[in-house]
C-alpha cells in the first residue's frame, strides 16, 4: 500500500481521467472494479445527466470512485451539490482555484484533488487544502498547461515542492511509464489517453479507430489564448492553423472553436469537424480493449520492470 493507494482505498495506484466525452460510469465503474480509481467527466453532462451517471456507477460498482469538475463549464454549483447529494468520497477539481470549493467539498467528508500543470500551481492547491494534487505535462490530451513542461520534468519538480500525495499525468499508459512516474517521485499515475481507446470508454468508434491508428506527431498543442488543448491533426486543426495565418483575435478564434465542437468529434465521431483531444502517447496505443485489462496489463508490465531494473543494476 502507498499513499495513494491508502489514500482512495484501491487495489493499485492507477487512476483514470475523468476525460470529457469518454468517461462514463461504465468506464469509471469498469476501472475501479479493476483496482484502480474510476473518474465520472462532469465537464461533459449536464448536471441529471452526471446525477443519473453517479447513480449508475454506484450500483455498476462496490469500489470506490470519483468525479472530475473542470471549474470552467456553468452549472458549476449545481453539480457539487450534487456530488454532495449522491454521496460521491472523491472529487478531482481543474482548471480554476482550488480554494474555490475544496473547504466545502473536505466539510462534508469529501477526499479533494486538484490538477496541475506546474510547481507553482501546486503549492497553491496544497495550500488550499488539497488532499492530493495530480500534476500534468503538456504531452497529455485535452486542456494542458500553457507554459509546455514536460512530465518527466514536472514530476521531480513538483515533488520538491509539495509534501502532499502526488499523482503523475500526461504521456503515460505503459506499466513502464508508471515505473518511471514512480522513480520521479509520483506516489500514483493518472491515465487518459490508454482509457479513451477501451470498450467501456463512452467515445465514438471512429475516434477510439483514430487513436490506435496515430503515430508519433501527429498531435499538437493549440488554441493557447482560450484554454490550451492538445488535438489530432484533422481538418479542424488545420482551420485553427490557417487562421492563426491572419493574426487572430480572442473572439475570431471562439467564433472558430464554436459550440460543442468536441462533442461534435469525441461522441459523435466527426474526424474532420470534431474537435479531437488526445494525448501525445496515442503513438503507443494499438488496440482497443476492456478496462480491466489495460489495468491488469500496466500493472504486470510495471512489476517486470521493476524487476528488470535490478538485474541490471
Amino acid at each position: 500500500m502507498n499513499r495513494i493507494t491508502d489514500l482512495f482505498k484501491i487495489k493499485y495506484p492507477i487512476i483514470q481521467a475523468g476525460m470529457i466525452w469518454n468517461s462514463g460510469w461504465r468506464l469509471a465503474s469498469a476501472v475501479s472494479n479493476a483496482g484502480g480509481l474510476g473518474l465520472i467527466g462532469a465537464g461533459s453532462m449536464y448536471p441529471e445527466v452526471l446525477r443519473e451517471h453517479i447513480r449508475k456507477c454506484k450500483a455498476a460498482t462496490d469500489k470506490p470512485f470519483g468525479v472530475n469538475v473542470p471549474m470552467l463549464y456553468p452549472n458549476l454549483q449545481e453539480i457539487i451539490d450534487i456530488i454532495v447529494e449522491e454521496g460521491v468520497k472523491i472529487v478531482f477539481t481543474s482548471a480554476g482555484n482550488p480554494k474555490t470549493y475544496t473547504a466545502f467539498l473536505k466539510e462534508k467528508g469529501i477526499v479533494v484533488v486538484h490538477v496541475v500543470s506546474s510547481s507553482k500551481f501546486a503549492l497553491k492547491a496544497q495550500d488550499a487544502g488539497v488532499d492530493a494534487v495530480v500534476a500534468e505535462g503538456f504531452e497529455a490530451g485535452g486542456h494542458n498547461g500553457r507554459e509546455e513542461t514536460t512530465t518527466f520534468t514536472l514530476i521531480p519538480m513538483v515533488r520538491e515542492n509539495i509534501s502532499i500525495p502526488l499523482i503523475a499525468a500526461g504521456g503515460i499508459a505503459t506499466g513502464k511509464g508508471m515505473l518511471a512516474a514512480m522513480i520521479l517521485g509520483a506516489d500514483g499515475v493518472q491515465v487518459g489517453s490508454r482509457f479513451a481507446a477501451s470498450d467501456e470508454s463512452s467515445a465514438h468508434e471512429s475516434f477510439k479507430q483514430a487513436i490506435v491508428s496515430l503515430q508519433e506527431g501527429e498531435t499538437q498543442l493549440t488554441l493557447k489564448e482560450l484554454a490550451p488543448v492538445r488535438l489530432i491533426k484533422n481538418k479542424f486543426f488545420e482551420d485553427i492553423v490557417d487562421l492563426y495565418t491572419k493574426t487572430p483575435s480572442v473572439d475570431d478564434l471562439k467564433a472558430l472553436l464554436g459550440r460543442a465542437r468536441a462533442k461534435k468529434g469525441m461522441f459523435e465521431g466527426d474526424m474532420h469537424e470534431g474537435e479531437l483531444e488526445i494525448g501525445q502517447i496515442a503513438g503507443l496505443i494499438r488496440d482497443i480493449k476492456p478496462a480491466a485489462r489495460i489495468v491488469a496489463d500496466m500493472m504486470a508490465e510495471y512489476e517486470q520492470a521493476k524487476n528488470d531494473i535490478k538485474n541490471v543494476y
